[in-house]
């Protein structure tokens, strides 16, 4: 079955070239899933026909904020609610997280407590247990941004106590996940220092290091939950 990336953004320079774009590294988390993919870059006018141009969707994070004034977002957002309608499996990354709840009616602003650097750690709901299992999921994180209030339809499947709704599916559709499934160990190593002081401070780029080298992502059941998601669209 084929499954379009819609590419929010993605790495440049010396990251691109070691790591990929963002897109490639979604490819890559799915081998095996028995997926064909295409690409779509939204941030450069980059959009598919219509919803029916793929089986299934995913939407990938960015460096950008769902509530900036970026051409791109309202497409987006159209094209989000018309996968919705037509029941397609939807997949939202952090920005792709963000975006399906805003396009579907909910909101998203910056998190009082400032930036989730690192690992965190996902505790699942009573449905999310059903799902994902009981046990807390670690998983990579970076992000200011977060989902503040639900649309109508989401479910809460797991989250923390800096990021409450860090998983939340839509009926049987749709699934979307704050953090990063896709990012390896030694990407986060390399990233957090690569964008300080830019975008993070020094301090905050080595605590967000020191909590990776601590402590393992264990993505699996969230990625395992992203291809059922994906293959009950065919």
């Amino acid at each position: 079955m084929k499954i379009g990336i819609l590419a929010a953004g993605s790495n440049e320079g010396a990251l691109l070239e070691r790591f990929g774009s963002f897109a490639q590294m979604t490819e890559e988390m799915l081998v095996g899933a028995g997926f064909s993919f295409q690409i779509w870059d939204l941030c450069v006018g980059e959009f598919p026909e219509s919803h029916r141009d793929c089986d299934g969707w995913i939407i990938t994070g960015s460096p950008a904020s769902v509530y900036e004034p970026l051409v791109w977002i309202a497409p987006l957002e159209q094209l989000i609610r018309d996968i919705n309608q037509a029941r397609q499996g939807l997949v939202g990354i952090c920005f792709g997280h963000q975006i399906i709840a805003q396009a579907l009616g909910g909101r998203v602003s910056k998190a009082k407590a400032g930036w989730g650097l690192g690992v965190d750690h996902y505790l699942p709901t009573e449905k999310g247990m059903v799902l994902l299992g009981a046990e807390s999921h670690s998983l990579h994180v970076i992000h200011q941004d977060q989902v503040v209030t639900l649309p109508e339809g989401a479910e809460p499947l797991a989250g923390s106590e800096f990021c409450p709704y860090g998983v939340l599916s839509y009926n049987s559709h749709i699934f979307t996940v704050q953090a990063h499934p896709e990012f390896s160990r030694e990407y986060m190593q390399v990233l957090l220092p690569a964008i300080a002081p830019e975008h993070i401070t020094l301090s905050e780029a080595e605590l967000g290091v020191r909590s990776i080298l601590s402590q393992s992502a264990q993505p699996g059941l969230v990625v395992g939950e992203i291809i059922r998601v994906l293959k009950q669209s065919s």
